[in-house]
């Protein structure tokens, strides 16, 4: 089965936010998730229906589910390691995550 990767727009701007090559290494990891290659990790508790990118100290949280006859990857929230998980669970508890997830644009 043939994998799509979607990239929101939160996604996008921590990523433009990111030095060159933190840029870089970060955009690599997220297109090689199409080929399941990277730290990729299920998340457990309250965030287990989602999953972890890991590049370096950045984190990229995923959502997977078939579109269309495809595999896609939403990539929803991007982020710093030390802040990523604690800023999901608060959007997940607020029903904010919903809003991410639901209206990513395609790279």
């Amino acid at each position: 089965m043939k994998t799509r990767v979607i990239v929101g727009e939160q996604v996008k701007g921590f990523l433009e936010s990111l030095a060159p090559e933190p840029r870089r290494k970060l955009w690599r990891g997220i297109k090689d998730l199409a080929q399941e290659k990277g730290d990729i990790k299920q998340l457990e508790g309250r965030l287990a229906p989602y999953w972890r990118l890991r590049v370096d100290r950045e984190r990229v949280i995923y959502d997977q589910r078939p579109m269309k006859g495809e595999r896609c990857r939403v990539c929803f929230f991007a982020g710093h390691r030390a802040t990523v998980y604690a800023v999901v669970e608060q959007l997940l508890a607020s029903g904010l995550i919903a809003e991410l997830k639901d209206a990513p644009s395609k790279h």
